[in-house]
């Protein structure tokens, strides 16, 4: 690899959470060409608390989002490149790695996973049936299907809304079901929004079912005020981003064992049975899920990495300021 080639990296970091942001920071300060495949701000679990009282160094109460702001710029300033594309596949067999994305494809010597556990265990009914026949996650794959189309959008992210204007450039119609009192995204996607007649929100909705026979016809959906009143919208297409708490593993296929519970394994330095593939955050079931702990596991991933690809038989230690 050549330092400046598009999309080949030292270190690719598979998620922008905490403890990808800390990795970030300390590949990048290190001087390693470290790219970070991230869905969107408000995708993880630290994105989306709307208050944190307890991190230290910070006083009074900030957003996990204003705080994970703070991280990534650090990392930036470092050099690290953030990517919003999300990882869809993996092959970590060869020495130079490769990470699939929606959109593209990123090569590595090192990798580190940091997709926390904001996966979905349990789908809505009627999902997985209709997966590739009408149910996506992946609005800007899929959006040229649905010209002059009405589909619907599930979720509250930041994600959620920017794939929801995506679809508006195509789709007749964008029915976006939000399932809480607000969308948890930027002010300014927000405003775009509001200015966008072709979105129509549907606030504390909670979608019931995807139905159809051959293909998506619809969806049936309950305000959370109002279970047991079931309302239907007939569309083309549903688009899910909706978020849970199962380990975010599947984009591997099997090439790393998760385990019964889901949880990758790891060494004390954060590294996988495979050399070079580091695991972090909350993507390992630690006992004590919190942004702190998340920020030591990225860390420490970040200076056993650099020590893999430099091949030192000790890690760096680093007090000092520059």
């Amino acid at each position: 690899m050549t330092e400046n080639d598009k999309n080949e990296y030292d270190v690719l970091i598979i998620g922008g959470g905490p403890a990808g942001a800390t990795a970030a920071i300390y590949t990048a300060r290190a001087g390693l060409k470290t790219g970070v495949l991230d869905k969107g701000l408000t995708t993880g679990a630290l994105g989306v608390t709307s208050k944190i009282a307890n991190f230290p160094g910070v006083v009074g109460d900030v957003s996990g989002a204003e705080l994970l702001s703070v991280m990534r710029k650090q990392a930036t300033d470092f050099g690290a490149e953030f990517i919003n594309d999300k990882a869809v596949g993996t092959d970590l067999g060869s020495e130079i790695k490769t990470v699939y994305g929606n959109f593209d494809a990123y090569f590595a010597k090192a990798i580190i996973i940091a997709t926390g556990s904001m996966g979905r265990a349990n789908l809505i009914d009627g999902e997985a049936a209709f997966l590739g026949r009408g149910v996506s996650y992946c609005g800007v794959c899929d959006a040229a299907f649905y010209k002059d189309k009405e589909v619907a959008v599930i979720g509250k992210t930041d994600e959620a809304l920017e794939e929801a204007l995506y679809l508006s450039r195509f789709a007749s119609k964008v029915h976006l079901l939000v399932p809480a009192t607000q969308i948890e995204a930027s002010d300014e996607l927000c405003e775009t929004m509001r200015h966008n007649n072709k979105i129509v929100p549907y606030y504390n909705a909670r979608v019931r079912e995807i139905y159809g026979k051959d293909k998506v016809e619809g969806l049936r959906w309950a305000n959370a005020g109002k279970p047991e009143t079931l309302n239907q919208l007939v569309v083309d297409g549903v688009f899910v981003y909706l978020q849970g708490g199962k380990p975010v593993t599947d984009f591997l296929a099997g090439q790393l064992d998760p385990g019964e519970q889901g949880c990758l394994q790891v060494d004390r330095n954060m590294q996988t049975i495979v050399p070079g593939v580091f695991a972090v955050g909350d993507v390992l079931c630690t006992r004590v899920r919190q942004a702190v702990i998340a920020v030591g596991d990225g860390a420490i991933a970040a200076i056993e990495a650099e020590k893999w690809l430099r091949g030192k038989k000790s890690a760096r230690l680093d007090w000092h300021s520059e």
